[in-house]
């Protein structure tokens, strides 16, 4: 079914009218508009939703993160759509997801077109469900971002995430349980308890970035695979991007799960984010200029020559 989001979700473009069967949006003003799509999930974050009963956040987290997606491409946002899937529906569970949903995409001015909700207890046991997101921005082709043109001696800068973001909580909940009793248990280098760190919103960088797009030659979000499996993806043959990890400082959460899992430093670095939600790449001439209009960014590295594929090298 189509769900009756807000209409302070909806941008002017939205054709149809609430409650129709598919979603009508109507783009202006671009010459060559390219359209740019992205698809993904909150993963098993919800677990920890789910143990402490709180899912008004969780809808921020999958905006934002297919916010991040279609900006490393310099595409603005323009519909969003949603999926929830569970084994019992609960009325409240699902407005509080949705409440979430909403107030992401007004920040981003991104209309929420619809979203489908789909009970299947012979699939989802107790109180478990999935939430995917589906987004649709699009970018002028001239001003497509792919990193073609980045090359030796570039400046890469780091952008800080606000934690774990949506990656890695498999093996957080392998290391500390989802017990409320663990994810209530207050840690001073935290300065929070533990669910409460790992419920933080997903950072979104599109007000951020959106300026700046002229000078950026290419930018990666820092996801699933963390720096060393994101960056690679955006480098243009024979060139590396070579990483000072002294030049930023690592939040407490990621020193508290290498200590809890015993987990070697390059694991981390494949697995999490490590404090960087989001990369950009410039000239060097350009670089003042960015991390003067992003206050609490960082020059984490450079380009460097690289024989074979590119990859990343972290010192």
């Amino acid at each position: 079914m189509i769900r009756k989001h807000a209409r302070s979700t909806l941008r002017p473009e939205v054709l149809s009218g609430i409650g129709f069967f598919g979603g009508l949006f109507e783009f202006k003003g671009f010459n060559q508009p390219v359209l740019v799509s992205s698809v993904d999930g909150v993963g098993t974050k919800l677990k920890i939703a789910c143990a402490l009963a709180r899912h008004n956040t969780i809808g921020i987290d999958i905006v934002n993160h297919c916010v991040n997606d279609i900006l490393t491409c310099g595409a603005e946002p323009l519909f969003f759509l949603d999926y929830i899937a569970m084994g019992k529906l609960v009325p409240e569970q699902v407005e509080a997801i949705a409440q979430g949903l909403a107030q992401a995409c007004r920040e981003v001015g991104c209309a929420l077109i619809g979203g489908e909700t789909a009970e299947m207890p012979g699939l989802y046991a107790g109180e478990d469900y999935d939430l995917v997101g589906f987004i649709i921005g699009v970018v002028e082709k001239e001003k497509i971002i792919q990193g073609k043109t980045i090359a030796l001696g570039d400046t890469i800068i780091g952008l800080p995430s606000s934690g774990l973001h949506t990656n890695g909580y498999s093996l957080v909940r392998k290391l500390f349980g989802v017990t409320k009793s663990a994810l209530n248990t207050h840690y001073p280098e935290l300065g929070r308890t533990l669910g409460e760190e790992l419920l933080e919103p997903h950072r979104c960088y599109y007000h951020q970035l959106k300026p700046l797009l002229p000078s950026i030659k290419g930018m990666a979000h820092i996801t699933g695979g963390g720096l060393v499996g994101n960056v690679p993806r955006i480098l243009p043959q024979g060139v590396a991007t070579q990483f000072r990890s002294r030049a930023w400082t690592i939040p407490p959460i990621f020193h508290l799960i290498q200590q809890r899992g015993n987990i070697d430093q390059s694991e981390m670095y494949r697995v999490f984010n490590m404090g960087i939600g989001m990369v950009v790449i410039c000239s060097p001439r350009d670089a003042d200029q960015l991390t003067q209009a992003l206050p609490q960014s960082k020059i984490i590295g450079e380009v460097v020559k690289q024989a074979g594929e590119a990859r990343v090298i972290i010192k």
